[in-house]
């Protein structure tokens, strides 16, 4: 079993300003390719086969670091690319599910932008910031977790089905922000596929009231 390296689903100059083509190339070409190549040699290794990257990281607790640390840069990069789009290509309408599930759950869209602002800063060191879908409830939350965790991940405290993550490793933004972690959190805001975004809201929504 092989993981491959998705595609970027733009060019790697499509996101800036907001994000140089510089800082995208080498999280793709040199970050997000190393966690799968490192993922792809530690399941051949460890003789794990037959699962999905879903599956591998809902049952985290019995492989190895390597395996729960690269398997989860492998999924959140592999998130990350599909969620942004170049800015105000993809915004969010008000008719779209998840904006009714955004004011529902956080009252304002601001109130959101607030919220998950504050997860991604307030994430000492390494790590991302979340939106997902809670199981078997269905509501929106917003979380964080360090390195390369996830809401998938078994060991994590706050479990549910990731629809939105932002990556705030320094490798993400420190060549164009330096250390202006809060100012990169605001240009990403300008980046996001919100429909992207909405059909996996609508899909994790299926998905966990069916549990």
């Amino acid at each position: 079993m092989q993981f491959e390296l998705p595609d970027l689903p733009y060019p790697y100059d499509a996101l800036e300003p907001q994000i140089d083509e510089r800082t995208m190339r080498i999280h793709h070409q040199k970050h997000h390719a190393g966690y799968t190549r490192k993922l792809n040699a530690a399941l051949e290794e460890e003789g794990v086969k037959d699962t999905s990257i879903e599956q591998l990281l809902a049952n985290i607790s019995t492989h190895s670091t390597t395996i729960r640390n690269n398997g989860g840069g492998y999924y959140n990069h592999s998130l990350f690319w599909t969620i942004m789009g170049p800015a105000g290509k993809y915004p969010l309408n008000e008719d779209m599910q998840i904006a009714k599930a955004l004011n529902r759950t956080f009252g304002t869209y601001e109130s959101f932008q607030e919220t998950f602002k504050k997860a991604a800063l307030g994430r000492f060191g390494s790590g991302w910031a979340w939106l997902c879908v809670s199981e078997p409830v269905g509501e929106l939350f917003v979380t964080s977790t360090p390195n390369q965790d996830n809401p998938l991940m078994n060991v994590v405290k706050d479990q549910g089905r990731p629809i939105l993550g932002l990556d705030v490793w320094e490798h993400a933004y420190y060549l164009h922000y330096q250390n202006r972690r809060a100012a990169y959190a605001d240009a990403f805001f300008e980046l996001i596929n919100w429909e992207a975004v909405n059909q996996r809201y609508k899909a994790a929504r299926r998905i966990a009231i069916s549990v």
